[in-house]
């Protein structure tokens, strides 16, 4: 856990090293805004909730989380400085769990600077603050699932366009996986169990359960089943890097 950790923090004082934390920040704050108040006709509703909030927050980590994830691995292999980083006295597992809990970190750092819109809201009326609370839940966990995935596909490359593009593609196939005309297109051919299993995939479908307010157990166990087994495969595919 210690070894897990020091990586953590190298790589979360790696992101503010430069100024692409700040820029991807402001991105976020302003574009969570933006879509909050007038795409999503925040005042106009006369409802005071915060459903326009969360509703963009998959189709914004759809290309923000992929430009988070896409230099994990990646800038590694280019610079060459992953061969230094897996001769220290760490397990591969542990550097890999290391950069991806940085990330996520950082994520969360940036959902926490999104307070004021949750305060303004409790100015203008009564929310009901524990479905908030669950949503941010949610859209931590989502966010963590799709990072997972492309830091795994990040390990795949050196260039890390390549890593954004397929991370954003892959990441969009799960978000969608849940709507019908994903699913249409598997009844027509594929058994039931097939369809239903590819239904049970979507990030989509899972955060809106917990943006309902209504933490199930499933949901949770979804989100951090997926974030296991994206690790899981990200430290094999980094250690058939390595022995290759």
């Amino acid at each position: 856990m210690r070894n897990t950790l020091i990586v953590t923090k190298r790589e979360l004082g790696a992101y503010f090293s430069t100024p692409v934390a700040y820029v991807f920040l402001v991105i976020f704050l302003a574009a969570i805004g933006a879509f909050t108040f007038y795409l999503g006709s925040f005042f106009s509703r006369s409802q005071s909730d915060l459903q326009p909030f969360f509703t963009f927050h998959p189709w914004l980590y759809l290309f923000l989380i992929p430009a988070i994830g896409m230099r994990l691995w990646a800038e590694e292999r280019k610079t060459g400085t992953i061969e230094l980083l897996l001769t220290l006295p760490v397990s591969t597992f542990q550097v890999v769990t290391g950069k991806f809990l940085a990330a996520w970190l950082f994520t969360l750092l940036a959902l926490v600077l999104t307070f004021p819109i949750w305060i303004t809201v409790n100015i203008l009326g009564d929310p009901d603050n524990g479905v908030v609370v669950a949503s941010y839940l949610g859209s931590w966990l989502m966010a963590g699932a799709f990072l997972s995935l492309v830091a795994c596909l990040s390990a795949l490359t050196k260039n890390q366009i390549i890593a954004f593009v397929v991370g954003a593609a892959v990441s969009f196939l799960f978000l969608m996986a849940g709507l019908d005309i994903v699913l249409g297109a598997f009844r027509s051919w594929a058994p039931d169990w097939v369809v239903d299993v590819v239904s049970s995939l979507s990030f989509l479908t899972n955060f809106q359960q917990i943006s309902k307010g209504v933490i199930d157990l499933r949901e949770i166990v979804f989100f951090v089943t997926m974030i296991g087994v994206f690790l899981f495969a990200n430290t094999a595919i980094v250690d058939l890097k390595k022995s290759a």
